[in-house]
């Protein structure tokens, strides 16, 4: 057997195993949005008044059409979507409210701060609005240095400012997209075990 052939049954080998992992990255992916989509719920409706104000009002907010009903659609299906997607339950359903919620974000909160989320003028997708914030982190240090005891207060994270663009939206779009058109997970979600019940019964009945 020549060297090719033998890296190449090594390789069918291989991917021949991971189909029985094809599960666990949508079960990561699950586990890591469940918890952020559930905390931007948790917070549009703890802050309720506040949050109506911003998405209606169309000189400092986001100027959107029936705001309390928006909110609640919106703090409804992160908190309740990213309760489901924890076992896996109804998990294509549940993904499209909540891309459609990071849509509506990217294209109506973040993208006009261009696409990081956090002002680093070293980044080759640095805009104006980044390297305009280089002058006001500089001052934030200096007056921290002036007023302050800046070792204690940068002592868990260095000064930054943060920039709000696309960054963590459009990654969240992106696995929610991935889990629309995966699902579950293969194993690791309630969808597969009621989807294999459901073909079993449908057997049995035909």
């Amino acid at each position: 057997m020549s060297a090719i052939a033998a890296a190449t049954n090594l390789y069918r080998t291989i991917v021949s195993s991971l189909e029985h992992l094809s599960g666990v990255p949508a079960l990561m992916l699950r586990l890591i949005l469940a918890p952020v989509m559930m905390q931007a719920g948790w917070n549009k409706f703890q802050g309720w008044e506040n949050t109506v104000a911003w998405f209606g009002n169309s000189e400092w907010g986001l100027g959107l059409p029936f705001p309390e009903l928006m909110v609640a659609l919106a703090a409804g299906s992160e908190l309740v979507g990213g309760a489901l997607l924890i076992p896996g339950l109804a998990t294509r359903f549940v993904a499209i409210p909540l891309i459609v919620t990071m849509l509506v974000a990217i294209f109506s909160v973040h993208w006009e701060n261009g696409w990081l989320a956090v002002s680093d003028a070293s980044s080759w997708l640095a805009n104006e609005r980044v390297m305009e914030a280089v002058e006001r982190k500089e001052k934030v240090k200096e007056i921290l240095r002036e007023h302050g005891n800046y070792s204690w207060l940068t002592g868990r994270g260095g000064v930054t400012i943060l920039n709000n663009g696309i960054e963590f939206a459009a990654m969240y779009f992106v696995m929610l997209f991935s889990l629309l058109c995966t699902g579950g997970g293969r194993y690791t979600s309630l969808d597969y075990y009621i989807s294999l019940w459901a073909r079993k019964k449908q057997a049995v009945e035909s």
